[in-house]
């Protein structure tokens, strides 16, 4: 099994297209989102084409290959408009005997664990700063940002295939 794990669009269609073309590239078989899709929120600036009616239209065009989680900036609204489901605060996924926990990771992160066993992986974003690190009990991925870096990291995201996760920058 092949997944595209990105993070944080924060209304950029520039960086949303990039996001798509780089899934079909791919050939995922699922385009996991880690939450703020469409807002850029009040501490970041305006992404790069600022266009949260194209992004809308752009993510619906695939809405049967999305899995998504809410993310701090993502709102009832959002869900109005977006057709696939938004508001999970987490999902759990199990692939190749690997339990993954995804959350957009404002409320659970490496400093407020949810409920996971020793040798799960915790999988988020929000932070905007990219991650692979074996914390032990868990291991802790985090894809960056598609739109927004932080860090001096590069606009990147994550694919899982045949049991690695790879960090890639986004072309």
């Amino acid at each position: 099994m092949k997944l595209m794990f990105a993070s944080d669009i924060h209304g950029s269609y520039y960086y949303a297209q990039k996001t798509v073309e780089a899934y079909r590239e791919e050939k995922a078989e699922k385009l996991i989102l880690l939450g703020d899709i469409l807002y850029h929120g009040p501490r970041n600036d305006l992404p790069k084409d600022y266009a949260p009616k194209k992004v809308i239209e752009l993510l619906n065009g695939i809405k049967n290959e999305i899995l998504c989680v809410r993310g701090n900036c993502d709102t009832e609204v959002d869900q109005m408009v977006l057709e696939f489901p938004v508001l999970a605060d987490y999902a759990v996924i199990f692939v190749d005997g690997k339990t993954l926990y995804l959350t957009h990771g404002h409320k659970y992160n490496p400093n407020n664990l949810p409920p996971i066993k020793k040798g799960d992986y915790l999988v988020n974003g929000h932070t905007h700063i990219l991650a692979n690190e074996d914390m032990g009990d868990f291991t802790y991925l985090n894809p960056g940002s598609v739109s927004i870096p932080k860090g001096g990291n590069p606009h990147t995201y994550m694919i899982y295939e045949n049991g690695e996760f790879k960090i890639k920058e986004l072309k």
